[in-house]
């Protein structure tokens, strides 16, 4: 009879045991920080009906430097700058070494203009548009291989949750 007390006491004492430290545990978890992601990290962001492995360029040091020095881009990858306020956009490949193709989209996520790049040329291509809010650079001929024309829509949910994931306040 003692020993089945014993045993009791003792199966009670590690389920306690067990419990605080589940709580220990969650507590811990729960003051853990979100660590922000940063512009090396990717978001599956759509364009028209394609969805796009992009780069969020959300600030001026990562939009001035850009696709710099990249050898490569996969078929589906690229690189989505965005501005503080409607504006004319205007970009050169000064250090970008691959040839890439350039949509310009306006506040409301619509595709206006698409523009060839070439590697290496510091000629400003500037948009005909003046109030675009969006810049999405791609490999040279994405935009024409995919049936993405002017019209098309970017997922702008999708690119206020990569700017909230980045540690940016989405207007």
């Amino acid at each position: 009879m003692i020993f089945h007390r014993s045993l009791l006491l003792l199966a009670a004492l590690i389920a306690l045991s067990a419990l605080s430290g589940c709580e220990r545990d969650n507590k811990a978890a729960s003051t853990v920080a979100v660590v922000p992601k940063t512009i090396d990290d990717h978001f599956a962001i759509k364009v028209g009906d394609r969805t796009v492995s992009m780069q969020v360029a959300a600030n001026r040091q990562e939009m001035e430097h850009g696709l710099m020095f990249r050898t490569a881009l996969e078929a589906d990858e690229g690189m989505l700058f965005i501005y503080e306020k409607p504006q004319q956009m205007n970009f050169w490949m000064r250090n970008t070494l691959i040839p890439l193709n350039i949509g310009f989209f306006d506040a409301e996520g619509v595709l206006k203009e698409t523009h060839e790049m070439f590697p290496r040329d510091e000629r400003t291509k500037s948009s005909h548009n003046r109030d675009l809010l969006y810049a999405l650079e791609m490999n040279e001929g994405w935009f024409s291989r995919n049936g993405v024309k002017p019209g098309a829509k970017l997922d702008l949910k999708a690119v206020a949750e990569a700017l909230k994931a980045r540690g940016h306040r989405a207007e």
